[in-house]
């Protein structure tokens, strides 16, 4: 796993940063990212007892909720703020002076991914479902930088549910304060160098367990993700039209079943540590693909992973168990939330905060609204 660098974004407390999810700035604070691991300092967190849990998060956390483009005029100036420069430079550390990366033009492959095929981190090519319905999610910090995550269209009653990393909606902290949410929410599914296949979605709303309400001079987000609450539900502002999101992409299913080690698991997502990094050839321009057998951390056994490379920018990208390599559908069963130097085992390993109780009462929230 490339680690980031310790000049790259940090979180509010100021710890080194070594997460999937880094993302750019110089010397700008930022309190979306994961960092190291301490003990959980809040009620609300659980401990590292993967026995209290189903899969992640206690069942005593609530929900804190916050509001998105709620007006046609903020949709247009976020639809029209998300260039196709801005875009593909979106994670870079010093984007005034990044080049912008150039297309990758991986030829794609019709022919379907045979099952159960390891892979520790490739462009995906194979087309189907997910190529339509997982993209890139495009925010902006409190101190004006711009970063990315990966999400995910799931199934929903409403048909407008998408599910990502907490962590890369918000910090631990106020939900009131100014600088605990990021801003400019903007999802581009299917993504590929810099286009909007499929056009790109503004958020109403979104939700992340009150566990992140945390005093940040106690705990680290860190903290809170290694304790099972790593899952966010947004809820996505309809296409032109009045379509909603699942209308247009197609969905996955969503699960929240208890994880079964050896379970044999997909993970994709949008790494772009190659913004800042040379040596890491991924600057976010295509999907990429992880499989393997999945097993839980050694250092924090809540969290559930396979073998895969994937760097910053992946964060919040499924991870899909009984995925059909032929129609490029599965079942959620996790988001992406860090890798080896915070839950432990062996480099490169890329883990998820399986999906509980607390994911399926955001869910239950994220479908009814």
């Amino acid at each position: 796993m490339r680690t980031p660098p310790e000049d790259l974004r940090l979180h509010q407390t100021g710890t080194r940063m070594t997460l999937p999810h880094a993302v750019a700035a110089t010397v700008a604070v930022s309190a979306a990212l994961v960092c190291l691991v301490t003990a959980p300092a809040t009620a609300d967190a659980a401990s590292h007892n993967p026995s209290s849990t189903r899969g992640g998060g206690a069942a005593k956390a609530n929900i804190t909720t916050h509001p998105g483009a709620t007006t046609a005029p903020e949709r247009d100036r976020i639809n029209a703020y998300w260039t196709p420069e801005r875009l593909k430079l979106a994670g870079a550390m010093v984007p005034e002076i990044t080049p912008v990366p150039e297309d990758d033009n991986t030829p794609d492959d019709p022919r379907p991914l045979p099952s159960d095929t390891p892979d520790s981190g490739a462009v995906w090519t194979h087309n189907g479902a997910v190529e339509k319905n997982v993209g890139r999610l495009f925010y902006t910090f409190a101190d004006g930088y711009d970063g990315s995550c990966t999400a995910t269209v799931v199934t929903s009653a409403n048909r407008s549910a998408v599910i990502t990393a907490a962590h890369c909606l918000r910090g631990v902290g106020s939900p009131s304060a100014d600088d605990t949410w990021n801003h400019n929410f903007y999802f581009v599914p299917g993504y590929r160098n810099g286009t909007k296949p499929l056009g790109g979605f503004t958020v109403r709303t979104m939700a992340t367990s009150s566990a992140w309400n945390a005093d940040p001079d106690t705990t680290d987000s860190s903290d809170v993700a290694a304790a099972g609450y790593d899952t966010g539900l947004l809820v996505a502002n309809s296409a032109p039209g009045g379509r909603p999101i699942a209308d247009v992409t197609g969905s996955q299913r969503i699960g929240f079943s208890q994880p079964v080690e050896g379970e044999f698991v997909h993970a994709f997502g949008y790494p772009n540590h190659g913004l800042n990094v040379s040596t890491d050839t991924y600057v976010g321009s295509r999907m990429i693909h992880c499989a393997g057998a999945n097993h839980p951390g050694t250092e924090i056994p809540l969290l559930w992973g396979e073998t895969c490379d994937m760097s910053s920018g992946s964060s919040g990208g499924p991870h899909l168990a009984q995925f059909d390599t032929v129609t490029g559908v599965g079942t959620v069963v996790g988001v992406t939330t860090t890798d080896e130097e915070l839950a432990g085992g062996h480099a490169p390993t890329l883990y998820a905060t399986r999906l509980g109780d607390s994911a399926r009462r955001l869910y239950d929230w994220a479908q009814s609204r």
